[in-house]
Formats: C-alpha cells, structure tokens, sequence
C-alpha cells in the first residue's frame, strides 16, 4: 500500500520512544509481535502497512534526544539493553525527523501561525520521505480540563478565533489535531486530552473526509475492569462500590500529581463503569505519585458485590506493569488500523476501534469481548 508515515506528538516521550524502538526491533526482526494486536492472524489479509513501510517523525517540547530517553527506558526496565545498542543509530536517525512542538507559553504568535507550522512540519516529513499518507498520534501529557470553548462551536468562528495574536482558544491537543487534519492527516487520540472532541474539529475532520479515533488508550487498569465488570452483570450480582487506586512514577507521576491534569484522566477511566455495570455506581478512583516506582505503574481494585440472598463479597486484583511497554503496540496497531482506513476511504469516528480506548469516540460500547468482535467484523469491511 506504499510508505506511511506515524507522526507522533509528543515523540520523545516515554510511550513514543518505547513504540519507536520496538518498530525498529520488528522491522529486524529482532522480537515477534507480542502484544500487536494487528499482527494476529485475523488481520493478516487486510494488506496492513509492513513494519519497514512506516516512516516515524513527530513533534516534541522537550529538548532530550531520542536515544537518551531510550537510555533511560532501558534503565528503568521498560527496554532491553541489548535492543537499545542495537536501535541506537536508527533512533539518532528518527530524532532528526522531530520538530519543536506547540507549547501557549513558549508560542508568541496566533495559535493559527501555530498550527500552520506544525502542518507545515508534517507537510514536509511526506514529501521528504514519499509517503502516500501520514497518520498523527497524540502521545503526549495529559493536560488539564480545558475551559471556555462552547462558544467556538462551529469551525469558521473557531478559526476567526485562533488568528488573534496571544489569544489562547484551544489547549495543545486540540492545536495539533486542527495541524493534523490541514495537512490532511487522520488523527489518533491516545491520551484523555480535549484532542479533536469539538464540534469545530469534527466539523472539518467531515470537510476533510478524514477518519479519526480516541480517547484515551487502555492499557491497564481500565483494560481488566472491561472484562470483569460484564462478568457480574451477566450473572446479575449487584456491584456495590468498586474503589480504585493508582500508583505511578515517572512522567506520568509528576503530571498527574496535579489535581488539573488528573481530572481529565480520573473522569476518562470512570466514565465507562456504571456503562458496564448496567447502573451507577460507588466508585472512588485516585492516582498517586510514587516517584520510586519510576516508569512501573500498580493499580489495585476492591470491588463489593451481593450475591443470592443479599450475601456480601468482593473480589480484589492488583495489576502491576510498565505503562509505556503495554501502551507502545497499541501505538503501532492503531497506526496501521487507521492508515489503512484511510486508503479504504473511511472517514470520520472510528467507533470500531473502541477496543483499544477507555472513552471511546463514536462508540458507547465497553465490553472489551464485544469490542473485540466489533474490531474484527470493521476490519472485514476493508
């Protein structure tokens, strides 16, 4: 199907770097496809893009070269040593493809010569490379809840908007899905940010005739919840409170430690259990910073339930990972989904998708088994 391009925001993070380094280890064969979902052999027919016709460039505010934070990665246990020696050069080679991102406070300009720039960047990254189409993947923080927006509803006042110097109308996620779609680009949001969730975006994603998909990938915690919670509906056991905590180090950490940029994330991960459950539900979740644990994420879930007779039990699980290995695959299959979604000419919510998000757009669907068939019969229609 010819060169795609996976452009990332947010490229020299720790899920970006992970995912870039295992697409070099694939493309030598270095490693199977563990956790690709599109490497399975259900998918195998689609004539998805190869691991060597995957062209990666990106945009980044963070000054650390690639195969530094690579370093890091393999110190912290998420990369192999001997991958790392190995990828060095191809990623000193990729780091030439990452631009300066988008940043309000660095940014003296209208938030239009901004995007104009990053479309600009993108623009440039195909022609230099002769790619047929590039996918755009938000990997970067969350942000905080972005405020102030309903009156920018259609795309024409939201872009009068986005010309007037020093006025900041839409938070980076946003500026860079509005990037991505002039440069004629589907766009992925694996983060909880605000990203393309705007009638003006969708709006222009429908002029542009561009597929997109979000929000929010699932990796972890949400991931066990999605199978667990359909079990007790379906045998009709009464879920009375379902707590949940999170311990996390790194990046990741340090920006949830701020009550801001955890609140996008917090409503992300519990929007879908009363869907779940069939009702609403008790459901405290919180996210701690634990510095010491590094790039390891740990998430324990209590549940309570009532069986026959009004008998009270809980079930308790504790899934202990590395955030940016788990979310890494899910990286490189939705590139290769959505790519090839948009050669089929497919445009708008990807809502078949939903398997691999915890706030699905396009799709109110969160059985993960359901998500799964969903997934299978779309990719049959390509």
């Amino acid at each position: 199907m010819g060169t795609t391009g996976l452009w990332l925001i947010g490229a020299r993070g720790s899920v970006a770097t992970t995912a870039i380094t295992g697409l070099l280890a694939l493309r030598s064969k270095a490693v199977p496809a563990t956790a690709c979902v599109s490497a399975q052999p259900e998918f195998a027919d689609l004539g998805l893009p190869d691991w060597d016709e995957i062209q990666v460039g990106g945009h980044d505010i963070a000054d650390i070269s690639l195969d530094k934070r690579a370093e890091l990665l393999s110190e912290a246990g998420v990369i192999p040593h001997r991958l790392l020696d190995a990828a060095r050069p191809a990623l000193s080679e990729v780091d030439t493809e990452i631009r300066p991102g988008y940043h309000p406070a660095t940014h003296s300009g209208s938030q239009a010569d901004a995007a104009r720039r990053l479309a600009d960047d993108i623009g440039s990254f195909a022609e230099r490379h002769g790619l047929e189409q590039v996918v755009v993947v938000n990997v970067s923080s969350t942000e905080p809840v972005f405020p102030g927006l309903p009156e920018h509803g259609a795309l024409k006042a939201l872009e009068a908007a986005m010309a007037v110097p020093g006025r900041t109308v839409l938070p980076p996620s946003s500026v860079a899905a509005y990037a991505a779609m002039r440069a004629d680009c589907p766009f992925v949001d694996f983060t909880p940010s605000l990203g393309i969730r705007l009638p003006a975006l969708e709006e222009l994603a429908r002029r542009q005739r561009l597929p997109y998909a979000g929000s929010d990938g699932k990796t972890g915690e949400t991931l066990v919840r999605s199978v667990l919670a359909p079990m007790f509906a379906s045998r009709s056991l009464d879920v009375r409170s379902w707590a949940g905590t999170n311990l996390l180090g790194g990046g990741d950490g340090l920006t949830l430690a701020d009550a801001e940029h955890a609140g996008s994330k917090l409503e992300s991960k519990g929007r879908g259990l009363a869907t779940l459950l069939g009702s609403e539900v008790t459901a405290p979740l919180h996210i701690d910073n634990v510095p010491d644990l590094g790039e390891q994420k740990i998430a324990w879930d209590h549940v309570s339930f009532e069986g026959f007779l009004g008998v009270r039990m809980s079930l308790q699980f504790t899934w202990s990972g590395y955030d940016s290995t788990l979310a890494a695959p899910l990286v490189l299959d939705l590139a290769r989904f959505v790519a090839k979604a948009h050669e089929a000419g497919q445009s708008g919510p990807l809502g078949s998708l939903a398997f691999f998000f915890k706030d699905p757009v396009g799709s109110r669907e969160h059985r993960l088994a359901e998500q799964y068939a969903a997934l299978r019969d779309w990719a049959g229609t390509l």
